[in-house]
């Protein structure tokens, strides 16, 4: 499918939701990044804002792309009213197409899956190299079907965080797995529902 499709269904996913007066960071972001000095931050498919919006309240400054025009529009309103506007850039990015320039001490991608067509492992690959040496990619993928995803389809697998760590292909002289772990938590949907998911956690450090 086109990327006016992929535009036009996450336009409608986010349209369909109020807009977030103060969306959460994912879990899995604060407890990895906490202790980490802040510096440059990349948030590939930054959605409704939590993560952007957490790390520049720890004093990062934060890129925050994402394919739709309405989650973009969103942040940039939010962050400015939360005055954080000087440290989160939300821009739209199709990251089949482009990929965000500039050098990075951390890029995050949560839940970064899409029915559409993505390269992901290109695409994180880029994320990579895009690192200041001392920098981490941090990914963090489902590891199960949560009962308000868009995607429930039945014989869906879901790749290990060290399948997906050999997919990028990354040398292993210049970046090394930190963390590659399943974890299990209680997640509350935008419905309110709370479930257990697996979440998939990849930590990857650029060393060189």
């Amino acid at each position: 499918m086109s990327t006016t499709d992929a535009l036009a269904f996450w336009d409608g996913v986010y349209a369909a939701r109020p807009a977030a007066d103060a969306p959460r960071p994912n879990a899995r972001l604060a407890e990895t990044v906490s202790d980490l000095p802040p510096g440059q931050a990349l948030d590939l498919g930054c959605g409704e804002g939590g993560d952007a919006l957490w790390l520049a309240s720890q004093s990062w400054h934060v890129i925050a792309v994402d394919i739709s025009a309405v989650a973009v529009e969103r942040l940039t309103a939010l962050a400015g009213s939360h005055g954080l506007g000087d440290r989160v850039n939300a821009v739209r990015h199709d990251l089949q197409a482009s990929f965000p320039q500039g050098g990075f001490d951390l890029v995050c991608a949560h839940y970064l899956h899409t029915p559409f067509g993505l390269d992901r492992s290109t695409v994180l690959r880029s994320a990579a190299h895009v690192l200041r040496p001392g920098g981490r990619l941090l990914v963090v993928d489902h590891g199960s079907t949560a009962p308000w995803s868009w995607n429930q389809d039945p014989d869906i697998r879901y790749p290990s965080p060290r399948e997906v760590a050999a997919g990028i292909g990354l040398d292993p002289e210049t970046w090394t797995v930190e963390r590659a772990e399943a974890l299990h938590r209680v997640a509350t949907g935008p419905d309110g529902r709370t479930a257990e998911v697996t979440d998939h956690v990849l930590l990857i450090h650029r060393v060189a």
